[in-house]
């Protein structure tokens, strides 16, 4: 299926139905001829169903110790160049303080999975932050589910653990003592415990196919995920995948547009590893389907620290500099920053 009148008809039917079989949805994301159409369309969905409001999330790196030991990540266990902080409870609430100064209505807590945090500490900083009438996403790893039932019970009120890759070989070759059936488990922890689910893959992994990345797009939707984080795998010189070439800016954009089409009225970030390969990347990631962006709002020397891979936009700005910034972008544009907390309202 390759002629004008089949792919068109690919673009159209997933833009009215949402539904594409993995061979459609195959087809969209080699083609190269029609780009322009099926990222339009991705744009009218978005507009359609979420509409022209950015909304904004306050990124708080919180810690770059993992016990784990991911192949494609700059904080893996074994990467001892990494300067390994984490920040303390009272600085944590300070930034988060912060950010609903500078206008945010959520912080993002994201770390390296840190036993340091037990259930206890987290807890309490779950509830501080509520206190100031923020929305808490939580991006801290695989827990038991008891434990992300203390963290709902606390107050948090997303969860983000992206899957990565659905294909499960792979999964476990690039991330080596992890399950992948554990990881799908977690997901389905957090769905039924009531979070908003967020998750997501790294496109240009090594060994990936464009059917896995159907794949992962098809899984997203079984799962009726709320947010989608899609970025392009950029190799870290500090890792095992150090040689390898990485992904790419237009085919990241293809599978951010096509989980737009297929799940319509979702949360989907402009991520910043976009703009990593691409100066204008979140802006083109928003007229391509995104609604969400997640500025850093950690302050000082952390934010150069917090080096998942090399080339990270704007680890020398401030919080205020970035919130500026990115507000900018959004309005020249001519979308506007949303002023609620952004929760998904179910449309489709």
């Amino acid at each position: 299926m390759t002629d004008k009148k089949d792919i068109l008809a690919l673009i159209e039917k997933a833009e009215t139905t949402h539904e594409l079989t993995k061979d459609e949805i195959v087809a969209l994301l080699i083609d190269t001829e029609y780009e322009a159409e099926f990222f339009a369309a991705a744009d009218r969905v978005r507009r359609m169903y979420v509409g022209d409001e950015v909304h904004l999330r306050g990124l708080i790196e919180f810690s770059n110790t993992c016990k784990q030991n991911c192949l494609y990540c700059g904080l893996r266990r074994d990467n001892k160049k990494v300067n390994r902080y984490r920040l303390g409870p009272e600085t944590i609430l300070d930034f988060a303080t912060k950010a609903k100064s500078y206008g945010y209505r959520t912080v993002v807590l994201q770390s390296g999975e840190d036993e340091w945090f037990d259930v206890a500490a987290m807890v309490d900083i779950i509830k501080k932050i509520k206190e100031l009438g923020l929305a808490i996403t939580l991006s801290v790893g695989e827990k038991p589910r008891e434990v992300y039932q203390a963290y709902r019970d606390a107050g948090a009120d997303r969860y983000l653990l992206r899957i990565e890759t659905t294909d499960k070989a792979l999964y476990e070759k690039l991330d080596p003592g992890m399950s992948w059936d554990n990881r799908v488990k977690c997901l389905q922890d957090i769905k039924e415990l009531g979070f908003e689910l967020g998750t997501g893959s790294l496109v240009g992994i090594p060994g990936q196919t464009i059917e896995s990345l159907a794949d992962d797009v098809l899984f997203f939707k079984s799962m009726d995920a709320d947010m989608i984080g899609v970025g392009p795998f950029i190799p870290n010189p500090d890792t095992p995948l150090a040689g390898e070439a990485g992904g790419t800016f237009e085919l990241s954009t293809k599978v951010m547009a096509m989980t737009r089409l297929l799940l319509p009225d979702i949360n989907i970030p402009a991520t910043t590893a976009m703009e990593s390969l691409n100066p204008q990347g979140r802006v083109l990631a928003l007229q391509r389907g995104a609604n969400v962006v997640m500025p850093n709002v950690t302050e000082g020397e952390y934010r150069q620290l917090y080096l998942l891979y090399p080339g990270k936009i704007c680890i020398n700005d401030t919080p205020a500099h970035c919130r500026s910034c990115i507000t900018g972008k959004i309005q020249g544009i001519g979308r506007k920053v949303a002023e609620t907390h952004g929760f998904r309202v179910k449309r489709a």
